[in-house]
């Protein structure tokens, strides 16, 4: 006997107005397809790889991996403890920070409970929002031509959007993909203007790349404000994003809840393993700050000097507006190897993201430039 049979027909409301998250082109494919001569700049990697503490760590790890991992992550929480200064009881793990944003939705928002972001936030906030059930609304951003912040954070109007049923706010900072950032100042202005009980989530997956001068941390407010949730990753700068491990810290009381939810052995052994020796390799970090930040400002200018808009960046990628549909851009590029991100999920068809690779791959985008 055979039927027709739809699953798509059968999902609830929320999954039926999401789009899948779009991951980019099939990197395996193109690495095959152009072996040594691609560069890959569509996904904010680091290309000067992990710590080699981190690499000698994950490598011990595998002995034990026919053992399940400690459940709680106890000795990386103990890590970030003493890094950060938060108690071990206001730190969740994650498999990403992606988890850990979808799993504040699961936990804070539903149907009566709307979610705040901006309009050109990062992708995984609205689809954190429809996977709670949860209306999501998009605030418009700051406008092209903001001196500052061109499509970034609008925080005015983000407060102003907030009402008594509000129950989360999310914010990145700096943000994906525009690449702007908002000063600690104007965090603090923002966070007492929202009400006690809604909870306002950071999302610094770029933190360590940023040397802005008035802007360091959110975490700085932690103690100020338990309603402020501040969300990062090792995926970046900490070059362990095929391990998938980020961390949250916040209030211990937003700590608990999320452990209700949190799924069982969410973090493999190996990346606990790897993300604890990065985050004690204190000299591979800078060597990884350093050269992003005199890489991007290279390619900055040299994107500039060839007539191109590039937005101000505190991250390891730049966002180039071409001022015109960017798809025929993007293709030149791709059939020559040269891999960039063009940003039609957000809504920005005339941008593309272009991350900060290795000199050789930068000069190759350069070179092919058309």
């Amino acid at each position: 006997m055979t039927f027709s049979f739809d699953a798509a027909a059968l999902a609830n409301r929320a999954t039926s107005a999401l789009r899948a998250y779009d991951p980019g082109h099939d990197l395996p494919a193109l690495r095959r397809r152009f072996g040594a001569a691609i560069a890959e700049l569509g996904s904010n990697e680091n290309p000067l790889g992990p710590s080699p503490r981190a690499r000698a760590a994950a490598a011990d790890a595998l002995d034990e991996v026919w053992r399940y991992p400690d459940p709680l992550g106890a000795s990386l929480k103990r890590a970030l403890s003493a890094a950060e200064g938060v108690p071990v009881t206001g730190i969740t793990l994650g498999n990403g920070s992606h988890e850990l944003l979808m799993l504040l939705a699961q936990c804070f928002a539903d149907a009566e409970h709307p979610v705040v972001h901006s309009q050109f936030g990062f992708a995984v906030f609205p689809i954190a929002a429809a996977a709670a059930g949860a209306p999501s609304l998009a605030v418009p951003a700051l406008p092209a031509d903001h001196p500052e912040a061109p499509y970034g954070h609008d925080l005015d109007a983000l407060a102003s959007a907030v009402t008594a049923n509000t129950r989360l706010v999310y914010l990145a900072n700096p943000n994906n993909p525009t690449g702007t950032w908002f000063g600690d100042d104007a965090l603090e202005t923002f966070l007492g203007k929202i009400p006690a009980d809604t909870i306002v989530v950071v999302d610094e997956a770029y933190h360590e790349y940023v040397d802005a001068s008035g802007l360091t941390t959110a975490a700085r407010f932690l103690d100020r404000f338990p309603n402020l949730v501040v969300t990062r990753t090792f995926s970046k700068a900490y070059a362990l994003a095929g391990l998938r491990i980020g961390y949250m810290l916040s209030h211990p009381s937003v700590a608990a809840v999320c452990e209700r939810l949190r799924e069982s052995f969410n973090v493999n052994g190996v990346a606990l393993a790897a993300a604890e020796a990065a985050l004690g390799d204190r000299d591979h970090l800078a060597r990884v700050r350093e050269t992003n930040r005199a890489d991007r400002a290279w390619l900055a200018d040299a994107l500039n000097a060839r007539g191109f808009r590039v937005l101000p960046s505190q991250t390891n990628f730049l966002l180039l507006d071409l001022g015109r549909d960017a798809a025929a851009f993007e293709a030149h590029l791709f059939e020559r190897g040269v891999i960039v991100r063009p940003m039609v999920g957000y809504r920005l068809p005339h941008t593309v993201r272009v991350s900060i690779g290795s000199r050789a791959e930068l000069d190759r985008l350069l070179e092919h430039l058309p």
